[in-house]
């Protein structure tokens, strides 16, 4: 039979429960599973925001959004799109109640026990699909799900079996494979093109200094490499604007610095405008990369 057995709600950074629902299962195979639940709750940073891990005849499914993460266990054969419609429910009506202030603070383990209501209330539900389909409109998270599938765990992911710590290096440290960034602005865009003027603008006066050294022996063939490392660092800005890396905003920080150094080094080449020009730019593309964040998942669909 198809149906949800457990599920619980804890914090993402060390995994600290929040809540739960009353585990009535003695199931030894659910047991076996609730072992990898615990084991993933503890890891969920350094997974991907929507997950599934397969244990026998069951399945561990789970999301997370602005520092919480929702788990679940139910039986293999219970779909998918059911489960993370589930899961989601949990999540609109936790955001809802609980502000971000108190689950930051929570210290106590099931600081949030009273939810444990809610959750039966759902579960309840959720095991009467043929009742639940006349109050749940699948069709949003149905094309979700297809356009950005679940990841799949495997239990050398979660590093546990048997309920010990295998230790095993995880894979997903840092940004999630899957992590999106925020919708691109207008300013995005604007400092993209000029990020790229610059580069090329570099690239020119670097052939050209190559085409002097080759002319002239006595050029400095220094301005050739200030040249190119500022091109190399307003390329690698547009990269960090357009994709989710780790330390981004680090990595744009040494970007303009690098770009600072060069222009200075070429100020006999450069007159102040264009100097000034250069480093504005690379600036303005340090603010964008600093702002356009990672997305969490929007709580928005239709249930």
């Amino acid at each position: 039979m198809s149906m949800v057995l457990f599920a619980s709600v804890v914090r993402v950074r060390d995994g600290l429960p929040l809540s739960a629902s009353t585990d009535y299962e003695q199931d030894r195979g659910v047991q076996e599973t609730k072992k990898h639940l615990k084991g993933l709750s503890k890891k969920l940073s350094q997974f991907p925001d929507r997950c599934t891990l397969k244990s026998g005849h069951y399945n561990v499914n789970f999301t997370s959004s602005l520092g919480v993460g929702y788990l679940m266990v139910c039986t293999d054969s219970y779909p998918n799109v059911l489960a993370f419609c589930f899961l989601d429910e949990l999540q609109r009506e936790f955001i809802v109640t609980y502000d971000t202030k108190r689950i930051t603070g929570a210290i106590r383990p099931y600081s949030f026990i009273e939810f444990d209501t809610f959750i039966q209330k759902t579960k309840q539900r959720y095991n009467s699909p043929r009742s639940l389909s006349t109050k749940i409109n699948l069709t949003d998270m149905q094309t979700e799900i297809k356009l950005r599938p679940p990841y799949q765990l495997s239990v050398e992911d979660v590093g546990v079996a048997n309920g010990y710590s295998l230790h095993t290096p995880s894979k997903y440290k840092g940004i999630a494979p899957n992590q999106v960034l925020e919708p691109v602005t207008l300013p995005g865009v604007v400092s993209c093109v000029l990020s790229l003027l610059c580069t090329c603008l570099n690239l020119l006066r670097g052939v050209h200094a190559i085409e002097s050294i080759i002319q002239n022996e006595d050029e400095d063939y220094n301005y050739v490499i200030a040249f190119f490392l500022g091109m190399a660092a307003c390329l690698y800005q547009f990269y960090l604007f357009a994709y989710c890396t780790v330390w981004r905003s680090g990595k744009s920080f040494l970007c303009l610095a690098l770009i600072c150094l060069c222009n200075l080094y070429l100020h006999e080449l450069r007159n102040v405008w264009q100097v000034l020009f250069h480093v504005a730019v690379g600036a303005f593309a340090t603010l964008q990369i600093h702002l356009r964040q990672p997305q969490g998942k929007a709580p928005d669909y239709t249930v």
